[in-house]
């Protein structure tokens, strides 16, 4: 397989990705991007907060919000290395996060093009544009290893 240079975002979501593994959480990072800058990065951490709503996306999109103080994020793109799960699917709509890039697809927990698909719904209010698999193969890698370690 061939490997096309990540972008940096990407590789920034990548590296967050990393730093969980590192901790013992599941491997996934996400930065949020305004005009081509990182403003906000993190990955999971709900064992290290003891909260099963720090996923990698949400704790980004808190982190982004309150850098521009604001909640409405319409200018930003979200760089997340998994498909987002239908919680962090429905505060990326909340946030109207403008551009989605996720690297691994997740048939058993993802919410974008598997499962709820949450912004195909009828109710939902914001729909960002969808960019699926910037860095699959090295995503998909990271979390597989995580898992076989564990195992």
């Amino acid at each position: 397989m061939t490997r096309w240079p990540l972008p940096e975002h990407m590789a920034a979501a990548l590296a967050q990705a990393r730093l969980a593994a590192d901790a013992g959480e599941v491997p996934v990072g996400a930065v949020v991007v305004r005009d081509g800058v990182i403003i906000a990065a993190a990955h999971n951490a709900p064992r290290g907060l003891n909260d099963p709503t720090a996923h990698a996306e949400m704790l980004a999109i808190r982190a982004a919000a309150l850098a521009l103080g604001q909640e409405r994020l319409e200018t930003c793109e979200l760089w997340v290395t998994l498909e987002p799960c239908a919680m962090c699917a429905g505060a990326i709509a909340h946030a109207r996060i403008g551009k989605l890039y996720y690297a691994a697809s997740d048939p058993k927990g993802g919410a974008v093009e598997h499962g709820a698909r949450v912004f195909e719904q009828d109710q939902c209010l914001h729909r960002p544009e969808v960019y699926p698999g910037i860095g699959e193969a090295e995503a998909a890698e990271l979390l597989q290893g995580f898992f076989k370690a564990r195992r």
